[in-house]
């Protein structure tokens, strides 16, 4: 039975970054990835004529830890294309204006929650700092909304926008988070927008995860199903599919929050750490890539969350045509790759493109995921954090679903990672 200092179970940035801290300060490290691939839930791969971003996409430099590595590894960023119009979808119809116009539409709503976050998150990064935020977390981003006096116009297209951001239903997204997001981008919403959708590295997150792997010194095993985890005196063993058995005196644990009850865990995981799991996460939804026949000039769509696809926009030209990027709050209602469905669900703001063919990856069927990114519901910041955070004897967890600060962006995941690879380095050295 090989043997190790320190196994983690995932290779999406989390993973990584654990892995390539570790293994710098000359602990020796195995990183199992159930995928072929590294990357987890970012993936860049060739659709449609060009490499697309299958999963997570948009970084900025108001993210900390992404920016840090952008740095350290001289990646580089391009802008997604800006809009000349904006498409909503208001009262049962499709209305046509301009990117002021749809900001004015949405301002008084969204300046109130902004300045509410940095009431109740004055320091993004610690964000159980204050002990009455039951008083909020409890509530729902459509609860938010339906207590503001707005216009049925603004309450629509509001709760539509912050769907998109989770990616599920409004009713199912918590408001808390959506503050922990105002708040992390200094309680500015136009910033917010800026920072989770305005900018993408020019290589793909493929290159920047490639980058990061290159600099560890960790045995990186692809394709390799880890199935449960014992405790044991020496510290742990790791089992996988194929029943190869690992030792190792630590582990980190990055798997998605959705799929944490695939591994047999011995002893048992505390129950606020199965209870979390149970639950999910509030995001149920879907990316997909389309590609329409000509070039098309640069438009946003926002959708109601009842809708298809709340969502679009278009990211690239290819041989004359134009692909554009959509996304959905319920998978199970649409796949992504449903061509027909696809273009159905665009002719709601948009009945002159023609669909050439679309793309995209279900993350909600993926065994791996079960999940987009990691968006919390209403009650599960102050359940849940704290208890997810905290090690399981000599198991350590990480991941994007658990960080402090940008949770649910890369940004999460390397934060997660460089506090999870300190835990454990530290307990190293005590032993």
């Amino acid at each position: 039975m090989d043997s190790y200092d320190v196994v983690i179970v995932g290779a999406g940035f989390a993973g990584l970054t654990a892995a390539r801290e570790l293994s710098l300060r000359g602990r020796s490290v195995a990183v199992l990835e159930a995928r072929d691939r590294i990357g987890g839930r970012t993936w860049t791969d060739e659709r449609l004529g060009r490499r697309l971003e299958m999963g997570g996409t948009w970084v900025h430099w108001l993210q900390p830890h992404t920016w840090s590595e952008i740095t350290r590894y001289e990646q580089h960023i391009e802008p997604s294309p800006s809009s000349t119009t904006v498409l909503w979808i208001a009262d049962g119809r499709a209305h046509r204006g301009s990117p002021e116009e749809f900001d004015a539409l949405i301002e008084r709503s969204m300046d109130r929650l902004a300045a509410d976050s940095r009431t109740w998150f004055e320091r993004p990064y610690e964000p159980l700092r204050r002990p009455d935020l039951d008083q909020i977390d409890h509530q729902s981003v459509t609860d938010y909304f339906d207590r503001l006096e707005l216009t049925a116009a603004e309450r629509e297209v509001n709760i539509g926008v912050w769907a998109e951001h989770f990616n599920g239903p409004a009713v199912v997204s918590g408001l808390s988070q959506a503050m922990r997001w105002c708040a992390a981008a200094s309680g500015n919403w136009r910033l917010l927008h800026e920072a989770t959708s305005g900018y993408r590295l020019t290589a793909g997150t493929a290159s920047l995860a490639a980058a990061m792997a290159a600099d560890s010194n960790a045995d990186i095993r692809l394709s390799t199903v880890v199935t449960g985890i014992a405790r044991t005196d020496s510290g742990t063993t790791v089992t996988t599919a194929n029943g190869t058995r690992l030792a190792a005196k630590r582990v980190i644990c990055t798997l998605p929050l959705n799929v944490l009850d695939s591994i047999d865990f011995q002893p048992a995981l505390p129950a606020a750490k199965q209870a979390a799991s149970a639950e999910r996460t509030a995001s149920q939804g879907l990316k997909t890539w389309i590609r329409v026949r000509g070039e098309v000039p640069a438009f946003t769509g926002y959708a109601p969350d009842d809708h298809d696809l709340t969502f679009v926009r278009p990211e690239y030209t290819v041989d004359g045509d134009t692909i554009l990027v959509a996304f959905g709050t319920r998978a199970h209602d649409l796949d992504p790759t449903d061509k027909a469905g696809v273009a159905r669900a665009l002719r709601a703001w948009r009945d002159d493109l023609e669909v050439v063919d679309v793309t995209g990856h279900n993350w909600m069927a993926d065994e791996f995921s079960r999940e987009t990114w990691p968006m919390q519901r209403p009650g599960q910041l102050t359940k849940y954090l704290a208890a997810l955070q905290q090690p399981h004897g000599p198991i350590h967890f990480a991941g994007s679903d658990i960080a402090n600060g940008w949770a649910g962006f890369i940004d999460g995941a390397v934060e997660s990672g460089l506090r999870a690879a300190g835990q454990v380095n530290a307990a190293l050295r005590v032993s």
